[in-house]
């Protein structure tokens, strides 16, 4: 599987760090740090954000890309994400949620598009949108 160059996946992992530390999390104490690739080059980032009333809460992934999108954003090549209870270190890998992946799926091509999730001690595992959400409704089901 293609996708960003070590140097890139090394760059969107750090930028996903850094925005982990912004995240607004008093309720759950899980911090979450995304890093976007547009088409262009440029990486976007976002964090988690809570909400008291726990529905409005907007995962750090979809804070990435809607700031992207409202910044002129429509394609994009890859994704970093590094989320675990708060502390200075990862413990686990944190995946993106359902609703996630139907954002992602909006706008990037299932076999293209790669989500990298940062992993404890400086691993992380590479995937494509089509392997975490096969057979998606998208845009293409509605023409």
């Amino acid at each position: 599987m293609s996708g960003p160059d070590r140097n890139m996946t090394q760059r969107l992992i750090a930028a996903a760090f850094e925005a982990r530390k912004l995240s607004y999390s008093p309720y759950s104490h899980y911090q979450v740090g995304a890093a976007l690739l547009t088409a262009d080059g440029r990486i976007v980032t976002g964090c988690n954000i809570e909400n008291a009333a726990y529905t409005p809460t907007n995962c750090a992934e979809r804070t990435a890309f809607f700031k992207a999108v409202s910044e002129g954003h429509r394609r994009f090549q890859a994704i970093a994400v590094a989320g675990s209870p708060a502390g200075d270190t990862l413990t686990q890998y944190a995946c993106p949620c359902g609703v996630c992946r139907q954002v992602m799926a909006e706008f990037c091509d299932p076999d293209d598009f790669r989500i990298i999730v940062a992993g404890p001690e400086g691993a992380h595992r590479l995937m494509t949108l089509r392997e975490l959400l096969p057979e998606s409704f998208g845009p293409d089901n509605l023409s």
